[in-house]
């Protein structure tokens, strides 16, 4: 089997895994076996059974069918945030890395400084200023995550300005807006792509910590970052399955993400400095 060979095998078995996850929390509604808001008590902490097969928490909710919704919210958030990060990261970066100058410097600063923050600090912080809730979460995932794609683009935008096509397009009279959007931005869109496949599985890190420590979604909107935090921390000596079933939830997406942006970068034959965690 060729290297190639290898790679497409490793890509398809991530990506069924990545694929397969997405679809479970998208066909929730027509999955899930019982509501997941449904409280019954009669029922509480039963051990998985042919009923409920991964058994229920301490107030009889069915644990496959909250762990079946429990991606949609971390899901989305995570790539809601990543987008907006992605966005706010491009803009600042193609400014610091084009213009220079004094524009450069100040950006720069602006990143060291945010760069030296501690993210989950940071984000804690401002959850609990601003109260838990999804517009909070998504604000503080934005202002801890634009750096990394701001000091990426302006890094790569630092090489591309410097080609001789660029000063080729400059003395034809190409204005500076056509020249980043036709010949700039295309040339670094695979350090990007690459960057933002691995910067979701993070920030999925990021909303599951949240939860964990109640200052991310909030109950009884089924998460699995909740779901541990809740009856798993309670009773997993007694109730194990509390705690693996949302647990390994996690672990798969943000392990198959990663994998994910690996064999990307492998099979774009991108370097890996040029996409590291800046």
């Amino acid at each position: 089997m060729t290297l190639r060979q290898k790679q497409n095998l490793k890509l398809a078995i991530v990506g069924g895994i990545l694929l397969a996850i997405v679809l479970m929390t998208i066909f929730a509604p027509w999955l899930a076996p019982y509501d997941p808001l449904e409280v019954n008590m009669e029922l509480r902490l039963l051990d998985p059974c042919r009923a409920h097969p991964l058994g229920t928490d301490a107030l009889g909710r069915d644990v496959l069918s909250r762990v079946i919704y429990g991606g949609r919210a971390s899901l989305l958030l995570a790539v809601a945030a990543t987008c907006c990060s992605m966005a706010v990261g491009l803009a600042v970066g193609v400014a610091a890395g084009y213009c220079g100058g004094a524009v450069d410097v100040v950006i720069t600063g602006i990143s060291n400084v945010f760069q030296g923050l501690p993210g989950m600090v940071l984000m804690i912080a401002l959850v609990g200023v601003l109260e838990p809730g999804t517009q909070s979460i998504l604000l503080a995932l934005v202002l801890t995550s634009w750096v990394g794609f701001s000091r990426l683009v302006r890094g790569e935008v630092l090489k591309v300005k410097g080609e001789l096509y660029i000063e080729g397009m400059r003395c034809l009279g190409a204005g500076h807006l056509r020249i980043v959007l036709r010949h700039v931005l295309p040339n670094i869109r695979t350090n990007i792509i690459i960057l933002f496949t691995t910067r979701v599985g993070r920030v999925v890190l990021s909303v599951a910590g949240l939860s964990y420590l109640g200052m991310g979604i909030q109950p009884p909107t089924p998460d699995w970052g909740e779901m541990i935090s809740g009856s798993a921390r309670r009773y997993f000596r007694t109730a194990p399955h509390l705690l693996w079933a949302p647990g390994l939830c996690i672990i798969l997406l943000t392990l198959s993400i990663n994998l994910l942006g690996d064999l990307l970068r492998d099979r774009l034959d991108v370097k890996q400095d040029s996409v590291k965690e800046l």
